[in-house]
């Protein structure tokens, strides 16, 4: 064994301590780390002969790369809809670090981690009040789970003109309807060779929506005279957090044969609470949904899973399958999660999972999305009471969409974005909505109080003074 190498086995306690340390002491001043950063850094570095071990590279990190790491776990961290990750998540994700499983096979000469990722997709059924009719695993994030759903979905629509895509490649044109589908969806469309520019774009209701107008669709669909489709549909967009109508598309479901595919990234976890579980009403029908982990469960970067019908199982085994592999047997006798998802190397995502469902239970998760609500509803309300500032659309979950008041000071939105961010106090995103530059804070992180409102409101006040807007 390399000398250097043998030097840290040797010294694994004390170099994980230290680690260990440092990352107390991070997550103890998280309301004090800036939340952006200017910080640079060279990245031509030459690699040494000999190795530094890991003490001293974890100096050079601490010297170089550490100043550039920001509070995006943190309070006030309020873009891209980023939730932080609770300390049961962290002991789980350290975990599967450690323990180091390719999570593959529940029958296997090897490990059986699988399991754990089975039990943890019924956990999550449970929190989230969907049957066992749903099959589950996890990848990366909202994209390849939408990517997993739709390449499944695109074998399904196949299958009704008696191709299989899977195997022969796409031979005729997908016919897609969606009203407001996130980017990821579009990026899916691009990667699966169904084009990312061919989708229907259905109608949204009238007025300030971006939710489906369902009898636009139904309009579409007649005008298909029988030929088969695939609806993407949205538990909460991305700028306003708004809900297709899931009980009126059950009703087309109903008349009409067709895949309907739910993007419920962060706004599947309305199910967690009574108050705003009605959102999802109708959602358990669809043939497939998408939900991150990393936004409102409060795990480590990057953990999302999809949940397809098992009726489908067929036609996923036929998407994902890997048939040149003769020594993994019969994909239906012995389940090997290869054979239902893009990934063949996977690391044991469900454990922070796991870890932070056993350790806070549906009561936890209850209070992480009504307390999140309950916050978006206080800033909601300092924007509508400050003349300086106007909603661009109702805060109708956890996303608060506004810009600043005036068309006149609609060129100063972005001037006003950079000043806020540039404090390191607080981060949002830009956003464009019904053709108004605007902002958007998102409300998931399990850290934010009413204090974290407090600075930000105070922060915003001093910035239009400042710019004089």
């Amino acid at each position: 064994m390399n000398n250097t190498l043998q030097q840290d086995l040797n010294n694994i306690e004390n170099i994980l301590e230290q680690v260990k340390q440092q990352g107390i002491e991070f997550l103890n001043s998280l309301d004090s780390v800036p939340t952006s950063s200017s910080n640079s850094m060279t990245t031509d570095r030459n690699l040494n002969q000999t190795g530094l071990g890991s003490l001293s590279a974890l100096d050079e990190f601490n010297q170089r790369l550490a100043p550039m790491m920001i509070a995006s776990p943190g309070p006030r961290y309020l873009g891209f809809v980023t939730g932080g990750s609770t300390p049961a998540s962290i002991v789980g994700d350290w975990l599967t670090t450690i323990y180091d499983q390719n999570t593959q096979a529940v029958k296997a000469q090897g490990g059986v981690s699988a399991l754990i990722e089975i039990e943890t997709i019924n956990l999550l059924l449970q929190l989230l009040d969907l049957p066992k009719s749903f099959l589950g695993g996890f990848v990366t994030g909202a994209t390849m789970s939408n990517f997993t759903s739709l390449a499944v979905a695109r074998q399904w629509f196949g299958k009704q003109l008696g191709k299989d895509f899977a195997k022969n490649g796409v031979s005729e044109p997908i016919t897609i309807f969606s009203a407001t589908p996130h980017s990821s969806s579009i990026k899916c469309l691009s990667m699966l060779g169904i084009g990312s520019q061919n989708f229907t774009k259905i109608k949204t209701i009238e007025g300030n929506r971006e939710a489906i107008d369902v009898a636009d669709l139904e309009r579409n669909i007649e005008a298909l005279s029988g030929k088969p489709f695939i609806v993407i549909t949205s538990a909460a967009t991305v700028n306003t957090a708004d809900f297709d109508d899931f009980v009126a598309i059950n009703e087309l479901k109903k008349k009409y044969t067709f895949w309907w595919h739910i993007d419920a990234a962060f706004g599947g976890f309305a199910a967690c609470s009574p108050k705003y579980k009605h959102l999802v009403n109708g959602w358990e029908n669809a043939d497939s949904i998408t939900i991150d982990c990393h936004k409102w469960l409060n795990v480590p970067y990057e953990s999302a899973f999809y949940l397809i019908k098992e009726e489908h199982k067929i036609l996923q085994i036929e998407t994902f399958q890997n048939s040149n592999a003769p020594y993994l047997g019969d994909p239906l006798e012995n389940f090997s999660f290869l054979n239902f998802l893009p990934e063949n190397s996977r690391r044991l995502k469900a454990l922070p999972v796991w870890f932070s469902l056993l350790a806070y239970g549906k009561e936890g998760y209850q209070d992480i999305v009504e307390n999140s609500v309950d916050l978006a509803l206080q800033f909601d309300a300092f924007i509508t009471e400050n003349e300086s500032f106007e909603l661009l659309a109702p805060t109708r979950l956890n996303n608060v969409c506004f810009t600043l008041s005036g068309e006149l000071n609609q060129e100063k939105v972005n001037s006003f974005l950079t000043h806020l961010n540039d404090t390191g106090k607080v981060f949002m995103t830009p956003t464009v909505y019904q053709n108004r530059k605007g902002i958007r804070a998102s409300f998931v992180n399990w850290r934010t109080s009413e204090k974290d409102i407090e600075i930000i409101i105070e922060v915003m006040k001093n910035i239009i003074d400042e710019l004089k807007i």
